[in-house]
């Protein structure tokens, strides 16, 4: 039986401002923006390629404090070109950084160790690992 992640609840305290930072800077797909009442509002957003999407909302989701989650990690082919959107997009991203050595030789010295992070507008934090291909 496979078990899939395929949705993480991620806290903001804006909605409109976190729906307009993922999918406007990171680029990911708005699924749906769901108004349920004026308490209660559900949006899914999709990063391209994946099989797991966020939702941010108000009112339906659990409560947890806006930025309150860390360490959330997409994964990229090359590391470069994805950093160079997030600047692109207006994403304070940091600069490369090689986290640990590879224990096995690979075709790309950033895979596995190369990273690149960053927060959303209420700090939940992000981390980008290269992984151009997989054993």
């Amino acid at each position: 039986m496979n078990w899939t992640l395929e949705v993480v609840v991620v806290p903001v305290s804006d909605v409109d401002r976190a729906k307009e930072f993922y999918a406007e800077r990171l680029g990911f797909a708005v699924d749906h923006d769901t108004v349920i009442n004026d308490d209660a509002r559900i949006v899914q957003l999709t990063p391209p390629g994946s099989g797991c999407s966020i939702v941010i909302g108000k009112g339906v989701v659990p409560d947890m404090p806006p930025g309150s989650l860390k360490g959330l990690q997409l994964v990229v082919p090359d590391l470069h070109k994805a950093r160079a959107e997030l600047v692109e997009r207006g994403v304070e991203v940091s600069e490369i950084q090689v986290v640990g050595k590879n224990p096995r030789p690979v075709p790309e010295p950033l895979d596995n160790v190369g990273f690149v992070f960053f927060t959303d507008p209420d700090g939940n934090s992000w981390g980008v690992q290269q992984i151009s291909s997989r054993p």
